[in-house]
């Protein structure tokens, strides 16, 4: 079995003004799509062939396989950070979500903050993520590949800060980024599905 490159759940040019075609079509199309075929190379007749990409992701951290390791979880992060933008993003959680938004944030423009605060700290390339932890929520930080389901934290959405997310369109400003994506692109409606999905499942 080899991993595919999932297709982009909307249109690649359809996140602009926010998210420029050509940085959807250079993100996706050559640095996921990179994780993806490296990922195939070096799992070809090995034990990770016929596992799902998370099983690639735990046993080969767990196996110190850091070369499989790190494509495979990028494959994975890449995967979910296309489901957390959607072009009718933006706006507030409903339900059961905006309530645990509320009690671990204080409101929406806590977790705003907060999520900026972390993005803008992430020394370099990784990842920001709104997790369930414990029941609450709560922001998470992790570098270069690394991902939240290696601790047990079930992640509802995640923003990708390494620069080839948005060096084309932001140049060094990442700052101004994490506001688009928390105003303009950010997909309540899968943090939700998530967030539901993990209730149920507890």
């Amino acid at each position: 079995m080899s991993f595919e490159l999932p297709e982009l759940p909307y249109r690649s040019d359809a996140l602009e003004p926010f998210l420029s075609q050509r940085t959807l079509e250079t993100h996706h199309g050559k640095h996921h799509k990179g994780y993806v075929n490296k990922l195939n190379d070096l799992v070809d007749g090995t034990e990770y062939q016929d596992m799902s990409l998370q099983q690639v992701v735990m046993k080969a951290h767990g196996d110190g396989n850091l070369a499989v390791f790190n494509n495979a979880a990028q494959a994975l992060n890449h995967g979910f950070l296309w489901e957390s933008m959607s072009p009718d993003g933006g706006g507030s959680p409903a339900g059961p979500l905006s309530d645990a938004i509320d009690a671990a944030f204080g409101d929406l423009n806590g977790f705003q903050e907060a999520f900026k605060k972390a993005a803008l700290s992430q020394f370099g390339s990784g990842w920001i993520w709104l997790v369930v932890d414990s029941g609450g929520l709560r922001i998470m930080q992790t570098g270069n590949a690394d991902t939240p389901i290696l601790r047990g934290e079930q992640p509802l959405l995640t923003l990708d800060v390494w620069e080839h997310a948005y060096y084309l369109d932001y140049k060094n400003d990442r700052g101004q980024y994490v506001d688009t994506f928390l105003s303009d692109c950010i997909n309540w409606a899968f943090a939700a599905k998530n967030f539901d999905a993990i209730k149920v499942a507890a």
